[in-house]
């Protein structure tokens, strides 16, 4: 087989304001500024990235790590792409992050592996959910994305066991079972949150572990060897048992095993890493392991990532009882904060749903994402309780709004005034779209409140100015929702309408 479409020369990886580039250009041109595509594709690109850069250049600690800076750093992994430079092609005898073996399993269309494309039997609704002919550059990122973010179902042909003896996916009756979930996404689809520098180079710089970083993650306390440069024979041989227990298997954890075909793919199961339950997770991913079952941050289309900060930067407060632990979010944010001004905190993924063992996208299920810009000198203790402080005043009010929206129907339903009588639903739903509303106006603010508790120690009417705007959103919600056009809807308007006078007086 001939060799053809390495990663590593080829344009594939979608970058903003600039279209596709290749991997040499990623590390050669500081002037890229972010990765372009979905929340999803951006996450599986990172990892790779990053599983690249702490394979050419991991830093014994904070000071080699400075010395190097992302020059250096980048200089580091341009050399050993060119070391490596065959086993990045995605077709050839030695295809990139793919098992020949796998060859037996049933060959299925591309689509399957989109969460957004209809497959199967479900309704087509849109263009979009077509499925489109694909590149070599489109193949290519369904392959990284099929690493940790290949969804569970019975889509994925697990009739193939490359590992002889191996039982994990067969069901209890001993016939193959369904596809499992990918370790990055999790049974509802996990948060998952990194640095970001003005450019991409930059970026990857400030979420690279040290040696000395890499001893303090328990999970993964060796660093390893990265798949390409030695791939598994199968599920469970040395090579795979090695990669569950290193950094670089855990960045790309081969949890599909996958083989390009002329018009599409086979693939299985592959590694079977543990997860967040079982105690471990991808660094990037928020999980709380201080009670009895450990908790972890789901995507929630509702809930956007920046209400999360407070979570997310949770380890600021080093005395408090441990909360949620992002180890991509705290190891690193020492050395950033003296060497970068400015820098932001991303954060984002794909909620799920799953039904008898099918895991898709649908209703309400969304990408989210977000970008929060911080500044180093002032991140610190004292920003993190005027956030929380302004976070939680900005709940009341939502939940203010609430109340309001549900009294003033009431108000209008003769029905039944305490609650029980049938107009519940509705009236439920109203005030549920009042409060989506109110966090997309909110949103927009999300920067700026970002910016006034980062500088609130000495001035507050950048806060006061904030709630101003929040409680005005707020009233102009219930104005929108709640008509007072009639006599009897006038009434009910004045009697429901929230005051936010406490609100709006900066204790």
């Amino acid at each position: 087989m001939e060799n053809r479409f390495n990663l590593i020369d080829e344009p594939w990886i979608a970058v903003v304001d600039v279209g596709l580039v290749s991997l040499t250009d990623i590390f050669s041109q500081p002037e890229l500024r972010a990765l372009g595509g979905n929340p999803v594709e951006k996450i599986a690109l990172t990892k790779l990235l990053l599983a690249i850069a702490q394979a050419a250049a991991t830093p014994t600690d904070d000071s080699d790590w400075q010395q190097m800076g992302w020059q250096g750093m980048a200089h580091c992994c341009l050399q050993y792409l060119a070391k490596w430079h065959d086993r990045f092609y995605l077709y050839g005898e030695k295809p990139f992050l793919q098992m020949p073996a796998i060859q037996a399993a049933e060959c299925k269309s591309l689509g399957v592996l989109s969460p957004e494309v209809s497959t199967g039997n479900t309704t087509v609704l849109t263009e979009s959910q077509q499925q489109q002919q694909l590149t070599d550059a489109d193949k290519a990122l369904a392959i990284v994305m099929q690493m940790g973010f290949g969804l569970g179902g019975k889509k994925t042909d697990n009739s193939v066991v490359l590992t002889p003896g191996y039982r994990s996916k067969q069901n209890d009756k001993g016939k193959p079972g369904s596809g499992k979930t990918g370790v990055s996404v999790g049974h509802m689809g996990l948060l998952h949150s990194f640095w970001q520098g003005n450019s991409i180079v930059q970026s990857i710089w400030l979420n690279l572990f040290t040696a000395e970083d890499i001893t303090q993650l328990a999970m993964y306390p060796t660093l390893g060897t990265a798949p390409w440069e030695r791939m598994p024979t199968g599920e469970d041989d040395d090579i795979a048992r090695s990669l569950k227990a290193s950094l670089l298997g855990r960045l790309i954890s081969m949890g599909k095993f996958c083989l390009l075909a002329e018009d599409g793919i086979h693939y299985s199961d592959g590694i079977s890493h543990a997860g967040y339950l079982e105690g471990k997770t991808d660094p990037s991913v928020s999980v709380d392991f201080s009670g009895k079952k450990p908790k972890a941050l789901w995507v929630n289309p509702g809930k956007r990532p920046w209400r999360e900060l407070t979570s997310l930067l949770q380890f600021i407060e080093q005395d408090s009882p441990r909360g949620y632990e992002t180890r991509q979010l705290s190891l690193p944010l020492k050395r950033i904060t003296h060497h970068a001004e400015q820098f932001a905190l991303w954060s984002g993924g794909l909620r799920v749903s799953s039904n008898a063992g099918e895991q898709y996208a649908s209703g309400t299920d969304d990408y989210v994402q977000s970008e929060i810009w911080l500044s180093s000198d002032l991140i610190n203790h004292t920003f993190l309780e005027y956030l929380k402080y302004e976070m939680t005043q900005l709940d009341a009010v939502q939940k203010q709004l609430w109340g309001a929206v549900v009294r003033y129907f009431r108000q209008l339903s003769d029905i039944d005034k305490s609650a029980t009588g049938k107009a519940q639903p509705f009236v439920a739903k109203q005030a549920e779209k009042a409060t989506t509303i109110f966090w997309q106006l909110c949103e927009r603010q999300a920067q700026t409140l970002i910016n006034a508790c980062l500088n609130s120690g000495e001035d507050h009417t950048a806060r006061l100015q904030l709630r101003k705007i929040f409680a005005r959103y707020a009233g102009q919600v219930f104005d929108q929702l709640c008509p007072a056009d009639s006599a009897r809807q006038l009434d009910a308007w004045a009697l429901a309408r929230p005051n936010f006078s406490q609100y709006l007086t900066l204790d």
